[in-house]
């Protein structure tokens, strides 16, 4: 077992006017990983070989759209969280809704707001819609990776039970209520895993895709390896992640959204199957421009 790291989930604390402000590491994560996606749709627009003809984007335009992707990530990964995962709760009490300091983002609302935001912007700016997707694909797995570890420092979504060796022991009530264990409960890490998966093996692939081959004068292929990389590491991780409390029950220890038998999915396992079928739909028609 593995002692949990004592880190705070604040990087800094300000007392002002009798008001305590404070910079959480989750909200670190969402900025930087949203100017590093900037910074690397910036360098690949302004980066004429990765191109057939001219850039899809320009600089200015690329700007610009940072505002709609950060709206798009924000209302749309609260509104997939209050519809996907806790929507009774919600409906008792709708203030709740507003109230995203308290937590509750779905990675899979995001992912549908930013994709109705770029849907827009390339309408109203004549944009090659496949090539956005490819240039919003570049950008996100750093993000998801900066997210995944703000998750571990924040001790939440942690993983089911386990007695391997880097088992980790979370803090609180909920991580130490496991059933079955006496004394101290160690679990999966499964922020590491996803933010190794989803986040740092994708990036580098996708990467690689954009700057060493002709990946993006194919538009839709790295958005198709994006969304196929995605849906088979959460649905993998799936396996590991303790699932929402919602779902689970004397019936359902296992917390499977839809069950049948002894199988079944969970809600992450569930909303994956149409990202992977997505991503091979676009990565396999992509052709050379």
């Amino acid at each position: 077992m593995i002692p949990f790291p004592d880190i705070s989930p604040n990087l800094f604390e300000v007392e002002l006017f009798g008001f305590t402000l404070a910079l959480r590491w989750y909200a670190l994560a969402y900025i930087v990983g949203l100017l590093f996606g900037w910074w690397i749709v910036l360098r690949a627009v302004r980066t004429p070989r990765l191109w057939s003809g001219a850039a899809p984007m320009t600089p200015d335009q690329v700007e610009r759209f940072l505002t709609w992707a950060i709206v798009g990530v924000i209302l749309g990964g609260r509104l997939g969280y209050v519809l996907f995962y806790d929507l009774p709760s919600y409906l008792a009490d709708p203030l709740q809704i507003v109230r995203l300091w308290e937590g509750g983002m779905a990675f899979h609302g995001g992912f549908l707001g930013v994709v109705v935001a770029a849907l827009w912007f390339c309408r109203r700016e004549k944009i090659p819609m496949l090539s956005m997707g490819d240039l919003l694909a570049l950008a996100a797995p750093v993000g998801l990776m900066l997210g995944r570890l703000a998750n571990f420092i924040n001790a939440e979504l942690w993983g089911r039970p386990t007695t391997q060796p880097w088992g980790v022991i979370f803090p609180g009530d909920a991580a130490q209520t496991c059933e079955g264990v006496v004394g101290l409960c160690a679990r999966h890490p499964s922020q590491l895993y996803q933010a190794g998966l989803e986040g740092l093996l994708l990036a580098l692939v996708l990467l690689w895709l954009a700057f060493r081959t002709n990946a993006l004068k194919r538009p839709g292929l790295i958005m198709g390896v994006f969304l196929v990389g995605y849906g088979l590491a959460r649905f993998v991780v799936e396996f590991f992640r303790q699932p929402d409390a919602q779902f689970v029950s004397p019936g359902n220890p296992v917390g499977w959204a839809v069950q049948a038998g002894h199988y079944g999915l969970t809600m992450g396992q569930l909303l994956s199957l149409p990202m992977i079928a997505l991503g091979l739909w676009f990565a396999l028609r992509a052709r050379a421009q």
